[in-house]
């Protein structure tokens, strides 16, 4: 099985480079594409996007109409990752599908949504945290509640970070907050162990990957 798999940005995809091959078989491939943003699902699905804007919601209805067209559908599977923030997760889900469902032939394509940010799968595994942050907050990393909507990020500058250099990271401009998000994938997700995390929309990733790798060892067989 190959794996085709969508994220909204490069901080994502430098720890989905890490945690991907500690969750596929050896057998199985996937290339990572990252984009400059989530964006927005177009009201007209059948527009062609702005080639300048490569945000990942624009282009996502050219895109899967494009790996519909791919001649070996079963050894391919697309997997989309992306942030819920603010939105309802359940009608967000249903938005994505009904882009999906407009495709002729149909993709094998699967999303996935971290809650609220892809940082509440660092923060799913303590120990990593505590590897990589030997100092980090004990008292905030304790007022926090796995996958809760509270400003992921922000709350993992709270734990990780100084009080002073979390306060300016948060007035900072968004390069600024990308290259420490960037930071955190790659001294967390190292040390994470893909067994023992405690985000469900992590592991909801997880047994994805596992079902579909585990499905083409057995049409194999």
């Amino acid at each position: 099985m190959h794996f085709e798999i969508l994220i909204e940005d490069i901080s994502g995809k430098k720890l989905l480079e890490i945690l991907v091959p500690k969750i596929i078989p050896a057998s199985s491939s996937f290339t990572i594409h990252h984009y400059r943003g989530i964006g927005e699902i177009p009201k007209n699905l059948h527009k062609l996007p702005d080639p300048k804007k490569r945000l990942l919601l624009n282009k996502l209805p050219t895109i899967l109409k494009g790996y519909g067209h791919y001649s070996n559908p079963k050894d391919l599977s697309v997997i989309i990752v992306v942030d819920c923030d603010k939105r309802n997760c359940m009608t967000f889900k249903q938005e994505l599908l009904n882009v999906l469902e407009m495709c002729n032939p149909k993709p094998s394509a699967f999303f996935r949504i971290a809650i609220e940010e892809i940082e509440a799968w660092l923060l799913g595994d303590k120990n990593a945290l505590k590897e990589a942050y030997p100092k980090m907050s004990e008292g905030e990393y304790a007022k926090y509640k796995q996958d809760d909507v509270i400003g992921t990020w922000e709350k993992l500058a709270d734990i990780t970070l100084s009080r002073g250099v979390a306060k300016l990271l948060k007035k900072a401009a968004y390069p600024e907050i990308g290259k420490q998000k960037i930071e955190w994938m790659q001294r967390i997700g190292p040390s994470m162990d893909v067994n023992n995390n405690t985000s469900p929309s992590f592991n909801c990733f997880k047994k994805k990957l596992e079902e579909l790798s585990q499905e083409t060892i057995q049409i194999k067989k």
